[in-house]
């Protein structure tokens, strides 16, 4: 299988709602849209920058739908289904495969603590279900699985298996995965404060929860490694890192920040839903200075 079309930026899509807190169509359509033509690689639709465990099945596949009807054979377009249940997750894995997604993805099953036979045999089951290549979603700062080799090693005997989004903070967890599969396989950066090292130590594309609110300096990074051009990819890390730090640093959740960012660039895709909180108070002042300060490094490497 070619799997050049997963290397590259990949934004992770946020969930975009109307003023009243429901999936907007117009608002989706927007976001993707807007991506789109800032040139990054594909979409990563329903995972953790799109709140999936915050929304009901019906409104994962509302925006499943949007996307794909606006991006679809346009850029890569991966689904996330991973959710509460092995049945839920099946029935996303066949509604994205039929709206035509390039490939589904999914985080490890959530809340209880189960043996990793349990793990394995929710992977195996999504991926049975279709058609479609599968990435397994590696996050364990917030499922409290990590990804090991021994469980990698089994799944990769089924042929759908092609990557791993791998959001474990060490990058020595890359090169593992990357050793383990002594094949044409792909691992994607997930930590967006480790891009560079991510790319350096093996990774061969990225997906992110902060590239939607600057992919510029996202692009500009992927060409900088991708030229050799060390010295000044370090540096775009770094200016990315404040970046992140600031975003981070608000009475609010994250995703808030970059939303109300994203408004003063003219695309307004809502709030988030609880129990994440919006931004209030006097922090709703130092929106629009992190928006500069992204504005400005941008400048400065264009």
């Amino acid at each position: 299988m070619a799997l050049s079309k997963y290397k590259g930026v990949i934004p992770a899509f946020y969930a975009c709602y109307d003023d009243l807190g429901e999936i907007s169509f117009e608002r989706t359509r927007e976001l993707a849209n807007y991506l789109y033509e800032k040139g990054v690689k594909g979409l990563y639709v329903g995972g953790s920058s799109g709140e999936c465990i915050y929304q009901n099945l019906e409104e994962r596949k509302e925006t499943l739908k949007y996307v794909a009807e606006e991006l679809k054979g346009k850029l890569t377009l991966i689904a996330h289904v991973g959710a509460p249940s092995t049945k839920e997750s099946l029935e996303l894995a066949k509604y994205a495969e039929g709206l035509g997604y390039d490939a589904l993805s999914a985080i490890p099953p959530i809340y209880f603590q189960l043996p990793e036979n349990a793990i394995e045999a929710y992977w195996t089951e999504i991926m049975d279900a279709t058609a479609l290549p599968f990435i397994i979603y590696n996050i364990p700062q917030t499922t409290g699985y990590n990804l090991s080799v021994t469980l990698l090693e089994k799944l990769l005997e089924n042929e759908k298996l092609i990557g791993v989004k791998n959001s474990s903070m060490p990058v020595m967890d890359i090169e593992r995965f990357k050793a383990a599969a002594h094949k044409d396989f792909i691992v994607f950066n997930g930590p967006d404060e480790q891009y560079v090292a991510g790319r350096l130590i093996g990774a061969d594309s990225g997906i992110g929860g902060t590239y939607g609110v600057m992919p510029e300096l996202f692009l500009k990074a992927e060409e900088l490694v991708t030229a050799g051009r060390f010295s000044e990819a370090r540096e775009i890390q770094r200016d990315i890192n404040d970046i992140i730090i600031a975003l981070c640093s608000l009475n609010g959740s994250m995703y808030d920040v970059i939303k109300r960012i994203l408004r003063l660039r003219g695309i307004n895709v809502g709030s988030v839903r609880g129990p994440l909180k919006p931004v209030t108070g006097e922090d709703l002042d130092k929106i629009t200075e992190i928006k500069n300060t992204i504005d400005k490094v941008i400048l400065k490497f264009s």
